[in-house]
């Protein structure tokens, strides 16, 4: 018969999260002497192979964490020496002055990132200061996925991780006296739903990202570019941002926001478009692409956040309590700062055998006194107001692409007062600016579900002009997913299809309509299709293409599909992502 296998503490996902929050518990151990066990579940088949972000990032916390990260091998591919937010055009850009921009949209001194790498290192750098602390345990599971959580009563005490329970508990259980979920919803949305922890639901994007290596001679190393504009024309929410990195590599994405009223937005599709600007071409003529990945980003912020960020027997961190600040477009450093705040916690309740909500319940007071709860407070209003003015980027944001490209961005921006009506223009502009200072307060923000934005019949007479590009530095989609390594064990089926008579019905709406149904046109790994049996379409996927951004299910119109974690390591790899 198994044992029991349990933890004092288990933590769920190698996130930056949970490993900041390992590091610097075991760093409190050490001057403590404080005893305790602990295990890191990942699901991907080493830390960091499912890990995957921009990425920009102030080192403050960084720098708490590692003191000496400048000299001890910590890896990041540049400090920031140029930043600039740049409106596209269809043929040019225009750098908008600093002077405009919120200093969060100023990068100088930032890392810039490749997360997954942060991720490897900070496992390995977890495992040598174990030597250094005999009081403490930690065991590392790369390869595990947690597939349910595991209740007594109202108290989590652990997880499952077999997808299918076998009935004997000691097999496919392991426990701990508190649960920490790190992860990006998989297995803590679960934990959310059961005790109703948010009254507003949380809003997502999904970011497409490219790295790219450059020929001899190009040299980009720590400048930081983000964009609107070019080409999102569709009325999207989101942008681009190219990276410099050491080693003549270029890092080039796309964020979309998922409450779109466009079924078919495509972001893989999206991302070879900005490639196809004249000035992107420019950066990238010559290279070649090394990696190709997708994931979700948790947008809602500061109203978004769950009503407790912890329960008896467990903790949430980083995008699993969703503290990503869309308006400073930052997130690694709040995720850390969470496992900071919670490794405090933590350590006293390690203390005194006390791992209750109540004791527990001192982690989301602190989280909100540092300074992730103060940018997200400060940002609250962001998402909103983009939300409630269709104006700002179906009728503005064109206008000034239109002075962009006829050589002033400033006509264009007059023109959007003398093409509409000029009083709603500035009252527009001014109520926006108060909205993203955080300055004004109208109240609790209510957002919906992103699906719920989808418009089946939506038209744009807007679409963005091509002038010359080279076709070998775009890709269609089945390409580029080789380009995201993905491996899966036999009978791999990870994607629930709850009723397939609702996906018939699905398909049967938008064929009618001329369009793809969302979850075939909005997959940025080529999953999902449409199959003809005998006359009637059905819907079908091919997993072993599966990046595991769950894009899919966010954008189902019909709620019918659910993206679960994967087993033994299978997905993608993201390493250098």
């Amino acid at each position: 018969m198994a044992e029991r296998i349990e933890y004092d503490i288990l933590l769920i996902g190698g996130s930056p999260s949970n490993l900041a929050l390992a590091h610097h518990l075991v760093d409190l151990a050490k001057q403590s002497g404080v005893s305790f066990s602990m295990a890191i579940l990942e699901k991907g088949k080493e830390f960091g192979a499912h890990i995957l972000s921009g990425a920009v990032s102030k080192p403050h916390v960084i720098e708490k964490l590692f003191p000496d990260y400048k000299d001890n091998g910590f890896p990041y591919e540049a400090v920031c020496n140029q930043s600039y937010f740049s409106v596209l055009a269809n043929k040019s850009k225009w750098d908008v002055p600093a002077a405009l921009l919120p200093a969060g949209l100023k990068k100088e001194g930032y890392l810039v990132l490749t997360l997954s790498h942060v991720v490897y290192w900070m496992a390995n750098k977890l495992k040598e200061k174990l030597a250094e602390a005999p009081s403490v345990t930690v065991d590392f599971f790369p390869g595990f996925s947690a597939h349910e959580v595991v209740y007594d009563g109202d108290t989590v005490v652990g997880v499952q991780v077999v997808e299918k329970a076998t009935g004997n508990a000691e097999e496919d259980n392991i426990y701990g006296k508190v649960t920490c979920f790190g992860d990006k919803g998989f297995v803590s949305r679960n934990l959310i739903e059961r005790f109703k922890l948010r009254d507003n639901p949380q809003i997502w994007s999904v970011g497409v990202k490219e790295v790219w290596e450059l020929p001899e001679g190009s040299d980009y190393t720590g400048k930081v570019w983000h964009t609107m504009g070019f080409p999102l024309v569709d009325g999207s929410f989101g942008g681009g941002f190219i990276y410099g990195m050491k080693d003549r590599k270029l890092t080039i994405g796309m964020v979309i926001s998922l409450d779109s009223p466009n079924p078919n937005i495509n972001p893989q599709q999206r991302l070879q478009d900005l490639k196809k600007h004249p000035w992107v071409q420019s950066l990238i003529q010559g290279g070649k692409m090394l990696k190709y990945g997708a994931a979700l980003l948790p947008e809602g912020g500061y109203y978004s956040l769950p009503k407790k960020f912890s329960v008896d027997g467990a903790l949430l961190l980083g995008d699993a309590l969703g503290v990503l600040d869309i308006s400073q477009l930052s997130g690694v450093d709040k995720a850390m700062e969470c496992g900071w705040q919670a490794a405090e916690v933590l350590h006293e309740a390690i203390q005194k055998s006390d791992f209750s909500e109540q004791k527990l319940s001192s982690y989301k007071e602190r989280v909100m006194n540092s300074f992730v709860g103060q940018n997200l407070y400060e940002g609250r209003y962001f998402r909103q107001a983009w939300q409630e003015n269709p104006r700002l980027l179906n009728n503005y944001l064109p206008k000034v692409m239109e002075g962009v490209d006829a050589g002033s961005a400033h006509w264009g921006l007059i023109s959007v007062g003398l093409t509409h009506n000029p009083v709603t223009a500035v009252s527009d502009a001014l109520r926006l600016k108060k909205l993203m200072d955080g300055k004004a307060d109208i109240g609790p923000v209510r957002y919906i579900e992103d699906y719920k934005h989808i418009v089946p019949n939506f038209k744009t007479s807007r679409a963005i002009e091509v002038n010359g590009f080279d076709k070998d530095t775009v890709y269609s989609r089945a390409d580029a997913v080789f380009y995201a390594g993905t491996k899966y064990h036999e009978e791999n089926r990870h994607i629930d299809e709850f009723n397939a008579d609702v996906c018939v019905k699905c398909i049967s709406t938008y064929d009618t309509l001329g369009k793809e149904t969302p979850c075939v046109s909005d997959c940025t790994a080529e999953v999902h299709r449409i199959d003809d049996r005998g006359g009637l379409r059905h819907h079908g996927m091919s997993l072993e293409n599966c990046v595991q951004c769950r894009t899919c299910e966010i954008v189902c119109p019909e709620v019918n599909l659910k993206v679960r974690p994967t087993e033994e390591g299978s997905g993608p790899d993201f390493m250098g992502l």
